[in-house]
């Protein structure tokens, strides 16, 4: 009895040993530790043996049973999953992970910034969160100037020595325009592109963050025609030789005279539909040239140099281009709406 349990013991140990997937780990189980399987049997017939007999087969059983019943453990959790790298076949193909794939917007920002680098422009990132400063003041927009209201700025929870708010989310990328002149001076090219925030009620056409980009040219004598050129020259690249551009007069406080840059409709081709309400145009592009008092702001004399500025929406683009008609969709992580493009 005592011989037949240590030879079951050997033969058991040395299969586990070969154990390699849970085949043959299950072909183990069943032969020798299931309820029928070789070992119970053996143990079984214990209870045949004379009294002391009993007793020391019985307790040299159990200790055997004991070591098989923890090697199996062992074996059965690293076929299933355990840290034992040396059962796993490393043979086998691997399992290819889904690879992702740029963001509309990214898509649109890197063509356009694309562009511009090639005209020698810099391309420069500003900081999304801004001083009161940056944001409105050094852009010719004093406090309590009824400009600020067409912008619903996040404030952040922290006053200046005046007892005013003065940090804020920027709602665009022109904050970074005085900036930029103090570090690099004029003459100057630069594109920033960014992420804006707005308080907005948020619709199918509004979103409280968004992207836009902002060029500006400053050097001795530059001038309205400059900036048509420039936006003209952009236009064609983005829509095709055949897109035209207008510009009708705008207010906005950092630049004066200001405008509205209008294309030829990206979808229509100029001959109307319902993006640009049978116009045949769509506003894409603010524009003008930079205001003295920004000017002077970023330490550039405005009696010597002169300059032009324009933002585009990049997320305005990206509708366009994709035909997407809820801009709420770009921020949702919604693989079913991304895995598109």
């Amino acid at each position: 009895m005592i011989a037949k349990l240590e030879q079951l013991k050997k033969e058991i140990l040395e299969k586990l040993e070969t154990v390699k997937d849970g085949s043959l780990l299950a072909e183990i189980e069943t032969k020798y530790l299931s309820r029928n399987g070789e070992l119970n049997t053996i143990l079984k017939n214990i209870k045949d043996l004379s009294a002391e007999a009993r007793q020391e087969a019985g307790q040299l059983a159990n200790q055997i049973k004991g070591e098989i019943l923890k090697r199996f453990t062992e074996v059965k959790t690293n076929v299933e999953g355990g840290d034992n790298s040396e059962i796993a076949d490393i043979t086998l193909p691997g399992v290819r992970p889904e690879r992702g794939h740029l963001h509309p917007i990214t898509v649109i920002n890197r063509e356009l910034s694309d562009i511009f680098a090639s005209l020698g422009f810099m391309v420069i990132e500003g900081p999304e969160l801004e001083s009161d400063y940056y944001n409105f003041q050094a852009l010719n927009i004093p406090e309590h100037h009824p400009a600020r209201d067409m912008q619903d700025t996040f404030y952040i929870d922290k006053k200046n020595s005046a007892g005013n708010y003065d940090l804020v989310m920027h709602p665009h990328t022109s904050s970074s325009q005085v900036r930029i002149m103090e570090k690099y001076g004029a003459p100057l090219k630069a594109v920033i592109p960014g992420r804006c925030f707005r308080s907005e009620a948020t619709d199918a056409r509004h979103e409280h963050t968004f992207y836009q980009l902002e060029g500006l040219i400053i050097d001795k004598n530059i001038n309205f025609g400059h900036l048509k050129g420039i936006l003209e020259l952009v236009g064609q690249k983005i829509g095709g030789p055949q897109t035209k551009l207008r510009m009708r007069p705008k207010f906005y406080p950092f630049v004066e005279p200001g405008s509205n840059g209008e294309y030829t409709c990206l979808l229509c081709g100029g001959k109307g539909c319902k993006v640009c309400k049978n116009s045949g145009w769509l506003e894409i592009v603010g524009c003008g040239l930079i205001h003295p008092e920004v000017l002077r702001a970023g330490g550039i004399d405005p009696n010597e140099y002169s300059g032009l500025a324009f933002g585009f929406g990049l997320t305005r683009l990206a509708m366009l281009k994709y035909g997407v008609d809820d801009v709420r969709l770009f921020n949702s992580g919604d693989l079913r709406f991304l895995n598109q493009f």
